[in-house]
């Protein structure tokens, strides 16, 4: 979705854009972890109709936002486990 440049200057003018001073300073994640991250670029998807169990459905939005992304993440594993 784009912006008009009347949008962004009312954004930025509210202080939108900015971090709460209140906010608390995130734990670091160490030198550890990052000496074994490795980025992983994302795949192209392909939007799909899909006729599911509705207790599954239900199971996985019950657990929050970002249900359908999980419900992705176990079928990648399981392709995964095939290989």
């Amino acid at each position: 979705m784009r912006h008009s440049a009347t949008q962004i200057k009312r954004l930025r003018s509210s202080g939108a854009d900015k971090t709460s001073a209140k906010a608390p300073e995130a734990e670091s994640l160490g030198a550890e972890f990052w000496s074994k991250a490795r980025v992983v670029m994302p795949r192209v998807k392909t939007s799909v109709h899909l006729r599911l169990d509705s207790d599954v459905v239900e199971w996985f939005r019950a657990n929050g936002k970002g249900h359908l992304t999980r419900m992705n993440a176990v079928l990648r594993a399981y392709v995964d486990a095939q290989k």
